[in-house]
């Protein structure tokens, strides 16, 4: 199974210089938890994985199935913390926080630094296009096979490398600093089309009417594979034991209805959510 992580490294390695000694902290137990009542709880503020909203309440698929979980531990208080993406493996690894309910996807490198639950999600890839789809874009792969167009990218993002794959040169990627910057560089026809996760596109699609999801995409297939990411909830490496504990809560939650709703609450089709089942977290840290 293809991964795409590169990216990722560098910016772990930052935010490890950032924490200094942080990967020597001491994450608490559940035990531990339990007997404080409350839980920290990390998001990165991404619509629907996990997000707070402007009153202040955690919202998206990572922190609702996480209220169902903490609940069903025994624990009575979440405290929320936003931070940026990329503070969330070296947050865990400083004892900043206890657990990650962003959907981070799992992949090899990051399971060398923390540990993850079992998936609770999955999803896709997508393209933004302007509204008509006036370059008549549908894949991925048509920017390798087209000279007359370009794809934005996210800076870091797993995409860039999904391009490589594909064959996608350099000059036809234009980088962008964050999904904010999506719908003008696509509206203005700076670029052609913005290359993210599904889920993302969807979001974005929401916000204008300059933009749309691009109809009838093809996911990419990198070395004979589609190409879908696998989301879990995120823990320091040394707290195996709230890991355990919590995959326990969550994998019998994942048989309700109640988990089936809040994900298809936040945009996540049944091929997403049937998807969540088609990998374990021991696969997918040994994907090469």
């Amino acid at each position: 199974m293809s991964t795409f992580s590169k990216a990722f490294a560098t910016t772990l390695a930052t935010g490890v210089a950032f924490f200094g000694i942080a990967s020597a902290a001491q994450a608490a137990s559940l035990e531990e938890i339990q007997e404080s009542g409350t839980i920290r709880i990390a998001v990165a503020n991404e619509i629907p994985y996990g997000y707070v909203d402007p009153n202040g309440e955690a919202m998206g698929a990572g922190p609702d199935v996480a209220k169902q979980i903490a609940e069903e531990l025994g624990i009575e208080n979440i405290e929320w913390v936003t931070t940026q993406f990329s503070s969330l493996i070296p947050g865990l690894q400083a004892d900043q926080f206890d657990v990650v309910a962003a959907e981070m996807a799992i992949l090899p490198d990051r399971c060398q630094q923390v540990v993850y639950s079992e998936p609770s999600t999955s999803y896709g890839e997508g393209l933004l296009v302007a509204s008509g789809n006036p370059s008549d874009v549908h894949s991925f792969s048509d920017f390798a096979e087209r000279e007359d167009i370009t794809v934005a990218i996210m800076a870091g993002a797993d995409q860039l490398e999904m391009l490589q794959a594909l064959g996608v040169p350099e000059d036809r990627m234009v980088t962008i600093q964050s999904n904010s910057d999506a719908i003008s560089t696509v509206s203005t026809g700076r670029a052609d089309a913005y290359a993210a996760t599904g889920l993302t596109v969807g979001e974005l699609d929401n916000q204008s009417d300059d933009v749309e999801a691009a109809a009838e995409f093809v996911d990419p297939v990198v070395d004979g594979e589609e190409v879908r990411s696998w989301g879990g909830f995120t823990f320091a490496s040394n707290n195996e034991g709230l890991r355990d504990a919590w995959n326990e809560a969550l994998l019998t939650f994942k048989e309700t209805d109640e988990w089936r709703a809040i994900l298809s609450g936040y945009g996540f089709t049944e091929a997403d959510i049937e998807g969540s089942f088609n990998a374990t977290t021991e696969e997918l840290c040994a994907a090469e």
